[in-house]
């Protein structure tokens, strides 16, 4: 069986959780997409772990993890995450494969990625993106003036390739009032960073063709959610990548023809959260206040990447369905179910209102998703903590009716439900 782990939301969903706890049964896990402006957070035997760039099922020791040309790697972080995971005991040497196609992350690109966002921030508390250089280096892919793995095997051509891009992107830095950066400085370091990459470095297209063929086990783990997709999401605000399962085609090389038989699981928190600088419309938005920031500092919602408090929503039937609607899940995993424990009252968003009329989220771009209003469904909430419930008969009446209700909502069955961090916290409901 071929799965996609997709999020189904604004990120946050738990997909690292749900793809370490998958892998256990995959012959290969593959990020296709994505940069290191995100992170997994992974709690299993062996630690804690934030995953940016390593993919999530490099926990299971049976299991290879490849890293396909889709996604954009920042060395120095790739590097510092096969550290962390050797350290806690897990052999990485013969099991993680990075596609050379992949595009590289350079110092310029931060630079410039804090100077516009400065700019973009000036009237604002917190800057628009994460600040890793993801925009810069994705603009650099798709005008033809980005350095990818396969150009520092050569040292020649990293050079002049390095040089040129160096005196563009320093014009570009000076302009905006930035400290330019050193072409030897960089040239040297991304070397170096090169001969400790080398024995990961390897055709992933080959590998994953291998392994549909002979009908291994295969995990795509996508990051973000899919209203963070940069054509469907809420534009401007958005990631750069695209997160739809079409995605795994561009992404691994994989002719989507050759997997038919893909499940795709989408992966919705109980309720929502999105981590961002404030102004992005989020229609079931939880109003800013000393209840909202005791919920987020108990239950741990700031950003894996970014530290970020993450903002709070209630569950949105509407996002999850037009994600549905893009993606054809076969069903969804919900997370997060133990941390709503102790609230009276839950709110589920069954839809939006404009000037007194339904409306969806296609009738307008996202300035127009910044008028509606939610219309509400609400529950009774229960007050049991819900962590060490380990099956779906254990759980409280009040608890499986807000499966049921979203189940009905949605029009997609709940098959697995998250209520704590650990493997062994996630219930099977079939």
């Amino acid at each position: 069986m071929n799965i996609a782990v997709i999020g189904t939301q604004w990120g946050d969903e738990g997909k690292g959780k749900i793809v370490d706890l998958l892998a256990k049964k995959a012959d290969l896990v593959v990020r296709y997409n994505g940069s290191g402006g995100a992170a997994h957070t992974v709690v299993n035997k062996f630690g804690q772990f934030k995953l940016h760039l390593l993919p999530s099922g490099i926990f299971s020791p049976k299991t290879k993890v490849l890293i396909t040309n889709g996604v954009v790697v920042e060395p120095e972080l790739l590097l510092k995450e096969i550290g962390d995971a050797a350290k806690a005991g897990i052999k990485v040497k013969g099991r993680l494969f990075v596609s050379p196609r992949c595009h590289l992350v350079f110092p310029y690109h931060k630079i410039l990625d804090g100077l516009t966002n400065a700019l973009f921030s000036a009237d604002r508390k917190t800057s628009p993106t994460t600040g890793r250089g993801n925009g810069p280096v994705n603009a650099d892919k798709i005008s033809y003036q980005g350095i990818r793995i396969y150009d520092l095997m050569d040292k020649k051509r990293f050079a002049k390739r390095l040089k040129t891009a160096v005196e563009i992107k320093n014009k570009f830095i000076k302009a905006l009032g930035g400290k330019e950066v050193s072409f030897e400085e960089i040239y040297h370091q991304y070397l170096k960073y090169m001969r400790q990459l080398k024995p990961y470095i390897k055709e992933t297209l080959p590998l994953l063709e291998a392994a549909l063929k002979s009908k291994k086990n295969v995990l795509f783990e996508g990051v973000n959610g899919v209203f963070l997709d940069n054509d469907w999401g809420a534009y401007p605000y958005v990631t750069t990548a695209s997160i739809l399962p079409t995605e795994v085609a561009r992404g691994s090389g994989v002719n989507p023809f050759l997997y038919k038989n893909l499940e795709i699981i989408g992966i919705a928190k109980a309720y929502m959260t999105r981590v961002d600088n404030g102004e992005c419309p989020l229609p079931s938005e939880w109003p800013d206040g000393s209840k909202t920031k005791q919920f987020r500092d108990k239950n741990n919602e700031y950003g894996s990447g970014t530290g970020r408090p993450r903002r709070i929503c209630w569950f949105d039937t509407q996002v999850v369905k037009f994600s549905h609607r893009l993606c054809h899940f076969d069903y969804l995993c919900l997370t997060r179910l133990d941390t709503l424990s102790g609230l009276a009252k839950l709110k589920i968003c069954v839809g939006y209102s404009y000037q007194g009329r339904k409306v969806g989220y296609l009738d307008g771009d996202a300035e127009f998703y910044r008028k509606v209003k939610p219309v509400y469904k609400e529950l009774d909430g229960w007050q049991e903590d819900i962590s060490g419930c380990r099956n779906y008969r254990e759980l409280p009446q009040n608890v499986k009716k807000y499966i049921e209700c979203i189940e009905r909502l949605t029009g997609l069955a709940i098959k697995l439900i998250g209520v704590g961090p650990g493997r062994e916290q996630i219930i099977k409901h079939v």
